[in-house]
């Protein structure tokens, strides 16, 4: 395992619990660091198979390797929602009864096929704590489908173009999404233009390709360009921001949920996406921030990322639920969307993640290098 890489992924989950919280709006940021850790890991993983491995065993070997990573968690959650779905009348309380039926069970199919991506930008699409964080599993595995095919047939010599016009496809895209959106002419398609760019896999394909590309290549100076970037970024989402709204939100970097200010969905996106490469890349080869990224707890709720990005939208659904209903013996002074939310939904996420990696994720992902080696 690549120092600091299990810490990377407790700070991205522990961003998006931010903001599912609604402590703060840029914790969905942590979505996007995601993808470009993706991009990176996916990458390194996919080229020393290929040249270590026939192309049979190449694509087999993968697969197989993601089939035990992914899809016990994911498919067990759906089983416990459809199962609720099916039986709704042993479900105590009635609000969640009338969630899982009128929205959860139409649905499930989609998050079933790993499309509710394509659901979440379509007019039938309608929000859900259960289901609606699923979109970006989707993405990534459409990118599992497309990528080891991609970097099979690419020659090791043409890799760099073949990230950098992945990594220039990226802004180009979101412009065609969104024009197709803002045009209407697709009645199907009636989501908000900006939501769409946000959930469709076309926009995230330069987040994988910067994170494939730091995984092959170096970048020059890269805790100078860090530093240089953790000013210029918010610098300039704060002056966007001031000059499209007349207003600077500070919980949002500058960057608020789905970039709708000043043609953000076009180059945000990829300004973010290099500052999480960069950072990815300064973290595996100049070992910073280790002492903390590599810390016994950072490591761990990397380990259970996962499980804890599955389950927590839910949880977190269920704490505000119980907390709206027992008012009357609650502080009502108490603002329920900041600390006390994110402390409870961060223990009971990470004890119900820790439960699923030991006793259903682990002992199946401990398989891998029986049936599917990589060498």
């Amino acid at each position: 395992m690549i120092p600091g890489l299990d810490g990377l992924r407790a700070l991205a989950i522990l961003t998006v619990l931010g903001s599912h919280t609604k402590n703060y709006d840029f914790g969905w940021m942590g979505v996007q660091f995601f993808f470009v850790l993706s991009g990176f890991l996916i990458s390194g993983i996919l080229l020393r198979m290929k040249n270590s491995l026939p192309a049979g065993r190449y694509f087999k070997s993968f697969y197989g390797r993601r089939f035990l990573r992914i899809f016990p968690l994911y498919y067990f959650y759906l089983f416990l929602l459809g199962l609720a779905a099916w039986q709704t009348d042993m479900i105590p309380f009635k609000f969640v009864q009338r969630e899982i039926q009128t929205v959860v069970q139409p649905q499930l199919p989609h998050a079933f096929l790993y499309v509710y991506d394509f659901l979440h930008a379509s007019a039938g699409y309608i929000h859900t704590p259960f289901l609606s964080h699923l979109w970006s599993l989707s993405v990534e595995e459409q990118f599992y489908i497309v990528w080891p095919l991609v970097l099979i047939l690419t020659p090791n010599e043409k890799l760099k173009p073949m990230f950098l016009t992945a990594i220039a496809l990226g802004p180009i895209l979101r412009w065609i999404v969104y024009l197709a959106y803002q045009s209407q002419a697709f009645p199907a398609l009636l989501a908000p233009p900006h939501l769409a760019v946000y959930v469709l896999p076309f926009s995230h394909i330069d987040a994988f390709a910067f994170g494939a590309y730091v995984s092959q290549f170096p970048l020059p100076k890269p805790r100078i360009q860090l530093a240089a970037l953790a000013v210029v970024i918010p610098a300039l989402g704060f002056g966007t921001q001031y000059l499209t709204r007349g207003e600077i939100r500070l919980d949002t970097l500058g960057y608020e949920f789905m970039l709708t200010g000043s043609y953000k969905f076009v180059w945000a996106y990829s300004l973010l996406n290099y500052f999480f490469a960069l950072t990815i890349h300064a973290v595996h080869r100049t070992g910073m921030w280790l002492n903390f990224l590599e810390t016994p707890i950072m490591r761990y709720l990397g380990k259970i990322s996962y499980g804890m990005y599955v389950y927590h939208y839910a949880v977190i659904w269920f704490i505000v639920q119980a907390q709206n209903k027992s008012r009357e013996t609650l502080d009502l002074s108490i603002n329920y969307g900041m600390g006390r939310t994110y402390l409870l939904a961060l223990t009971a996420t990470t004890l119900i993640a820790a439960i699923s990696f030991r006793f259903l994720e682990k002992p199946i992902n401990d398989l891998k290098d029986r049936y599917f080696p990589a060498r």
